[in-house]
């Protein structure tokens, strides 16, 4: 689809050879930041498929985001269920990361940071040192103290909380949250990011006055969840679910609907009634339970998850406060999750074609690519690659960062535009024949939604004002 070509103004874009020599020179006015080369980024993508599928574990790669994010160097292998995040992903990680402290925090939540090693001693004490089982990865340290790594921090949390003595009411309720590492000896690791022996976790806690407030706070931060989901653009399914070893009265689950979802999920046409199989009574059940209504099945993948607890914890281990008496009371606690690697690998996975990565626009490692004309080529002396990128972050500086300069001018404009295709940028920005016209015409691809439009430097500049970034 092309749009309309906007006015030209003023020679911004000559000389594009002399451009990438001041490029690769710095030769960059004093204050001002360099422009990011493609040619500098650290993004190993040579790795021979079977030393791949080696590393993983497996035969071979069944998993679109796991083969997608391997072949582009977003993720490598380091053992079995571990990977080495590389910059892309990082970059990719960090801006998820930022998205959910913005909403957290809008709701009163407070970051902090609990270890990784967690003393057997608080396991024990919920009994779930057992329970869990081969699941925890168990240590001993040089004084034959038990440690694990935790896969989740309810224990700690509350006896961080029960340390501090009675807490008044008027400090309820208090949300707690950590984006961490945690850490689960899965009997198969498999499909990337998407079930690991090492990942990246949201887990908040919460501690309230009463159960009726304790559910207050549940409505209140699952809205918050919705809310993540809602400008990651992901179309998302919350079900009903089993609170299984965490525990705790009320348990949902956010699910994105998904062939190699390992979730089985029953939902009704009829009304908002939707569950995982496993809190069924009957796995043949077609009815819905609340309409009546035909259930239908699909797959998902679990992005997150959240629980209302009661006391089950504030028991064990004394999180209290003091209410209007002065008496003791036991906190009414919830816990909340976000896989935060598991929903970048999530959102590939449901975005994506076969063979090009399409990413959650706020979430891409880089908002804008540029692509230059080859080197040798008429169109190479048409531009002025520095004035634009210094034009561009006048204009729209919340681009700062966000633009990345394919500067591989050695290969062709169609080979340079594949790897960028594959890569997912929103907008790819292509210095092609036309930029030989008077005035310069320039394509942009906006790649999330299929558009293709031919603009002037002016338009290029009105267009990208209108980019938002986390």
């Amino acid at each position: 689809m092309e749009l309309a070509i906007h006015s030209y103004s003023g020679g911004l874009f000559k000389n594009l050879a002399c451009g990438f020599l001041y490029l690769h020179r710095s030769h960059f006015h004093h204050g001002r930041t360099k422009p990011l080369l493609l040619s500098r980024l650290f993004q190993p993508s040579n790795l021979q498929e079977d030393r791949m599928l080696e590393l993983v574990g497996q035969s071979e790669l069944t998993c679109k985001s796991q083969r997608l994010m391997l072949q582009a160097g977003l993720i490598q292998p380091a053992n079995t269920g571990c990977f080495h995040y590389l910059p892309f992903t990082v970059r990719a990680m960090e801006k998820l990361i930022r998205l959910i402290d913005k909403e957290m925090q809008s709701i009163g939540g407070q970051k902090v940071n609990m270890p990784s090693l967690t003393s057997a001693n608080l396991w024990k004490a919920s009994e779930r040192w057992d329970l869990l089982g081969k699941e925890l990865f168990r240590l001993k340290d040089r004084h034959s103290m038990d440690y694990c790594l935790s896969p989740t921090h309810e224990e700690a949390v509350t006896e961080l909380v029960a340390m501090q003595g009675n807490l008044s009411y008027k400090q309820l309720p208090l949300l707690l949250y950590q984006v961490t590492r945690k850490f689960r000896d899965e009997p198969k690791p498999r499909y990337g990011l998407l079930r690991g022996r090492e990942f990246y976790m949201k887990d908040m806690y919460t501690f309230d006055v009463s159960e009726e407030a304790a559910k207050v706070t549940y409505k209140l931060v699952s809205d918050a969840y919705t809310c993540v989901f809602d400008q990651l653009g992901l179309q998302f399914v919350k079900v009903q679910a089993d609170p299984g070893s965490i525990g705790g009265k009320l348990s949902h689950e956010f699910q994105l609907p998904a062939e190699i979802g390992e979730d089985h999920l029953l939902m009704c046409s009829d009304c908002h009634f939707a569950a995982n199989v496993e809190t069924m009574n009957a796995v043949e059940t077609t009815n819905c339970p609340q309409c009546d209504g035909k259930l239908r099945e699909s797959r998902g993948i679990e992005v997150g998850h959240t629980f209302y607890l009661g006391t089950k914890y504030s028991q064990i281990f004394g999180a209290s406060y003091s209410n209007t008496e002065n008496k003791p009371i036991l906190s009414e606690m919830g816990c909340f999750g976000l896989g935060v690697t598991r929903i970048l690998a999530a959102a590939i996975e449901v975005l994506s074609t076969e063979n090009n990565i399409r990413w959650p626009s706020l979430l891409a490692p880089y908002q804008v690519c540029v692509i230059s004309p080859k080197k040798g080529s008429k169109e190479e002396l048409n531009i002025n690659q520095p004035e634009f990128y210094d034009n561009l972050m006048d204009t729209v500086p919340q681009l700062h960062g966000e633009v990345l300069f394919d500067d591989r001018s050695h290969l062709t404009i169609g080979r340079r535009l594949k790897d960028a295709s594959c890569l997912g940028y929103p907008y790819i920005i292509i210095a092609g024949k036309r930029i030989l016209e008077d005035p310069p015409i320039f394509e942009i691809k906006c790649q999330n939604n299929g558009r293709t439009m031919f603009l002037t430097q002016e338009g290029i500049l009105d267009f990208l004002k209108n980019i938002q970034v986390v």
